[in-house]
């Protein structure tokens, strides 16, 4: 589950303005580089057709899926309390539970099919022996 903490107006290319949701995933546990352990939360941004009205009343609102890393074109990114310029390649992002599911429903099926493990020779050299 992940919840809405927030929003933030932005502006298209041609300057009309629409809304982002802010979203936390649950409270996780991380090991620092100091060996200490530390209380974080995923935060991702999805778009909305809503306007600041609804998007203030949406604000508590909990919804089914997960933050997951997704790997991106390297972009930079400035630590705005330092000024540190970093690069990533990676961002977070929301996955809805219904795309999860789609998602463990094709590895399932992929690992369900054990004849291509049979296919490697030995079982072949195990039915000649018989």
């Amino acid at each position: 589950m992940v919840r809405i903490i927030g929003f933030k107006q932005r502006e298209k290319e041609d300057g009309t303005p629409f809304f982002i949701l802010e979203l936390q995933g649950g409270v996780e546990m991380s090991l620092s580089k100091a060996g200490q352990y530390y209380a974080t939360a995923k935060k991702a941004y999805v778009t909305s057709t809503f306007d600041e009205e609804t998007c203030k009343a949406l604000v508590g609102t909990e919804m089914a899926g997960s933050i997951i890393k997704k790997e991106v074109e390297p972009f930079t990114y400035v630590v705005t309390e330092t000024g540190e310029e970093l690069i990533l390649n990676h961002r977070w992002v929301f996955v809805p539970e219904s795309e999860q599911a789609k998602q463990n429903k094709a590895v399932d099926q992929l690992m369900a099919d054990t004849s291509v493990f049979l296919q490697n020779g030995a079982s072949q050299l195990a039915e000649q022996a018989i």
